[in-house]
């Protein structure tokens, strides 16, 4: 509907969420898991709250500035567009406050689709790549003391860890930053200013879900009567 898959889902979970959040007012946001739209509610909470003082910080291997006008349906790949005030009028009405995309930094960004990728130059939004950050946190550094912001919410897709050392998204991303770089550049931020938001999102666990599916009817591990596994020739 409008350009976004499952729209009324989609508005019904926001607007719920930011009850959630208003019913609590927690000084700070913490959310684990889910897709990377579960940052809109708590960081335009946040940026309510401290008004033009709050820098977004998106560590991802996507930009997620996709719009209904998007070849993509998907609204977590609009997450940002959202939260920079470009989108839905529906959800957009919801949010008690965007940022301004100067304040945006997209941070190990380096897969994108083509229709969407002009959103960023045109919108205003600073991006830096892995190659960006390899060996240094500094350029990123500059672009948040230059944002003269104290506050900032940090959003963290585990997928912009290199696949090549460890996949934990949904998908494959090869050339992102290694976990190593993400603790350092989070650490040299956490030294640099003030955490209102974190999250950290599409942690998928391949081999917890594996693992349960070997381990189903192994002796002491599985403890459900041997009737109710199929094929299973162990008693307990």
């Amino acid at each position: 509907m409008d350009g976004i898959e499952a729209k009324r889902v989609v508005v019904d979970q926001l607007g719920r969420a930011l009850k959630i959040i208003r019913q609590h007012n927690p000084a700070r946001i913490v959310t684990l898991g889910g897709e990377c739209s579960v940052s809109v509610a708590p960081f335009s909470e946040l940026a309510a709250r401290y008004v033009d003082d709050l820098a977004i910080l998106w560590v991802d291997s996507h930009p997620d500035i996709g719009t209904p006008a998007s070849e993509y349906a998907g609204y977590h790949a609009m997450a940002v567009a959202a939260l920079a005030g470009h989108g839905d009028p529906d959800v957009l009405s919801l949010l008690p406050a965007i940022v301004a995309p100067e304040r945006v930094a997209l941070v190990g960004l380096h897969s994108w689709t083509e229709d969407d990728y002009p959103n960023i130059g045109k919108w205003g939004i600073r991006s830096f790549s892995p190659e960006d950050l390899r060996q240094s946190s500094e350029p990123l550094l500059n672009w948040l003391t230059a944002t003269g912001c104290s506050p900032v919410a940090i959003h963290f897709d585990v997928d912009t860890i290199d696949s090549n050392e460890i996949v934990l998204g949904l998908g494959a991303e090869p050339g992102g930053l290694s976990s190593a770089q993400v603790r350092r550049i989070i650490r040299d931020v956490r030294a640099a200013a003030d955490g209102a938001g974190f999250t950290i999102v599409e942690y998928f666990p391949r081999q917890v879900m594996h693992m349960q599916q070997i381990l189903e009817g192994f002796p002491l591990i599985d403890d459900r009567p041997t009737n109710e596994l199929v094929g299973g020739n162990w008693h307990t």
